[in-house]
């Protein structure tokens, strides 16, 4: 706002005396907390092994090279499983992730009292656990495996896809919704004509996407016995291979640096 100076000109200020104030408050209580939580977060801290960090980065990095490339023929089996996990979780994912899409968007739920909130908490509840800890809980009730694998994958797909995709659908032309049902359509075929062919190119692209995720998150399912190329990292780092760990990282870097190649091609055909 202006103000007046001694000499009668007006300066423009952008705040007045006691914003500026309140905003110098504001940073001095943010650097505060950030002090405080740095203190809580470093309370259990021994300096004297963060001290020799780098000597013990440096000895387990010339343990680690040159890689051990004879054991790459061990890897191809577990990649593969790796991968299978990744696009059945996905598919299996998209499954059911599709009707609970549709009965949280606004625009298509038959029951917005009902129906909708409890899509919506599926979707939350789905976002809110990590595919990691869902592996954990499914090896608990069903065994190691590949199985609980894909299921983690899929549990924790149904909450990313049903959010991105129930967003698509109402945000959709509904004018085209208005000139299908005016022509005396059914509920059915409003829905085939004239909502699926508008959210179909976000759909492919999210169900790509989440597949490039889902590569990342299935290479490490293995540490807890879910499958995969995750279960030769386990056993590589409890008998301290470092010259395996070091091949290991380079296939899941390689596949992860693939997947996200064939995603983005596909994502660019589609959208």
């Amino acid at each position: 706002m202006p103000v007046a100076m001694a000499d009668g000109r007006r300066v423009w200020q952008r705040r007045t005396q006691g914003q500026q104030w309140a905003v110098f408050a504001g940073w001095f209580a943010l650097v505060a907390i950030t002090v405080f939580c740095w203190q809580v977060m470093n309370r259990g801290t021994i300096w004297a092994f963060v001290e020799d960090a780098p000597r013990q980065a440096g000895d387990l990095l010339s343990r680690a090279w040159p890689p051990a490339w004879g054991y790459l023929d061990r890897l191809w089996w577990p990649l593969w499983d790796t991968l299978n996990i990744a696009t059945l979780g996905t598919l299996l994912g998209v499954v059911m992730a599709v009707p609970v899409a549709f009965l949280a968007a606004s625009n298509t739920t038959p029951s917005r009292a009902v129906l909708r909130p409890l899509a919506l908490f599926i979707i939350v509840a789905s976002r809110s656990i990590n595919s990691l800890i869902w592996a954990l809980l499914l090896v608990a009730i069903i065994g190691p495996g590949l199985l609980a694998g894909i299921l983690a994958i899929a549990l924790r797909s149904i909450g990313f896809i049903g959010k991105l995709l129930y967003e698509a659908i109402e945000e959709i032309d509904e004018s085209q919704v208005e000139a299908v049902s005016a022509t005396g359509a059914s509920r059915m075929q409003v829905m085939d004509y004239a909502i699926v062919p508008q959210v179909l190119p976000a759909f492919a692209g999210i169900t790509v996407f989440r597949w490039d995720i889902n590569i990342r998150e299935s290479t490490i399912l293995g540490l807890v016995g879910a499958g995969g190329i995750g279960v030769q990292l386990e056993s590589s780092l409890a008998r301290l291979a470092w010259a395996e760990v070091t091949v290991i990282f380079a296939v899941i870097l390689a596949t992860v640096v693939l997947s996200e190649w064939v995603s983005a091609k596909v994502r660019g055909a589609v959208l």
